[in-house]
């Protein structure tokens, strides 16, 4: 059966999903991620009129940016009743979206001005933004997203580099061994952060790992990635100083004179743009953010 849901000018075909009764199998019972959540494509990609949408386990459609919870459930969670609270019993870990597979060149970002807040290509002067191959990398040198429920207040200026927020959510750097898709929602543990700024924006840059990673156990700090991975955080600083090159803009510059903060700084700071993002939804005065 199809259902016809309407969101102002926005009206999308949904399919009612049904689910099997019972519990999940054992070795689904840690963490509910990706399972709660599907995606469904509009227009071609490579396209401005793409866009890709999210649905809850419900087949409800979602916004990736508000809908998605930053701290991820876990069949605990799914069984305590709505009235209490859900008591997270890992702060530390969290709900990515991601939006740019790696290796690949399309820039794709949540539409955070949209109903719905689907995944589009980003548009500059009518034509659609690919980053270029920076040598000798190719595309996106991680799986990119963000982290959703976050978002970086261009009001806010930061204490440390004196910049303003991006308006955005937090960005993500997952350097774990699969290619993701995009529209994925995986669960990652951050290692640290990395300071970019954008056009004289703060434009923070979560170094994470996905925690289902076979190899996630040996990264639980900055520090892990120099030693598992040596010189990928050099590439790192690399690639997002010098990616708008060859588009004719200058190099991007870093706070902190381009060091990695470590663990815990990095969910301080995911911490900071979460309660920025709930003052937000909060707001009685209209932005030009859509939730």
């Amino acid at each position: 059966m199809l259902v016809l849901r309407s969101y102002g000018a926005l009206a999308l075909c949904q399919a009612v999903l049904t689910r099997c009764p019972g519990r999940l199998p054992a070795a689904s019972r840690r963490w509910l991620s990706m399972e709660r959540y599907s995606t469904q494509e509009r227009g071609r990609p490579n396209t401005a009129e793409y866009r890709l949408y999210f649905k809850n386990d419900d087949g409800q459609f979602i916004s990736p940016f508000h809908d998605i919870p930053l701290y991820p459930e876990t069949d605990k969670d799914v069984d305590v009743p709505a009235k209490k609270s859900k008591p997270n019993w890992n702060k530390n870990v969290f709900n990515m979206v991601v939006e740019v597979p790696r290796w690949t060149n399309a820039k794709m970002e949540i539409a955070t001005k949209e109903p719905l807040n689907p995944i589009k290509q980003d548009v500059k002067k009518g034509k659609l933004r690919y980053v270029a191959n920076i040598f000798p990398h190719k595309g996106y040198i991680w799986n990119y997203g963000a982290l959703p429920q976050t978002w970086e207040d261009p009001k806010h200026k930061d204490e440390s580099t004196k910049c303003c927020g991006d308006n955005d959510p937090i960005d993500v750097c997952e350097i774990g061994s699969k290619v993701c898709s995009r529209g994925e929602v995986i669960i990652v543990k951050p290692l640290g952060v990395l300071g970019l700024i954008d056009e004289g924006e703060m434009d923070w840059k979560v170094i994470a790992i996905n925690i289902d990673d076979p190899e996630a156990d040996k990264f639980n700090d900055i520090e892990d990635v120099r030693k598992h991975k040596p010189g990928y955080l050099e590439a790192t600083v690399d690639w997002l100083k010098s990616y708008k090159v060859p588009d004719g803009k200058p190099e991007n510059q870093f706070g902190f004179n381009g060091e990695f903060k470590n663990k815990d700084f990095a969910i301080e700071v995911i911490k900071n743009t979460h309660s920025y993002w709930i003052d937000l939804v909060n707001k009685s005065d209209k932005t030009d953010i859509d939730w």
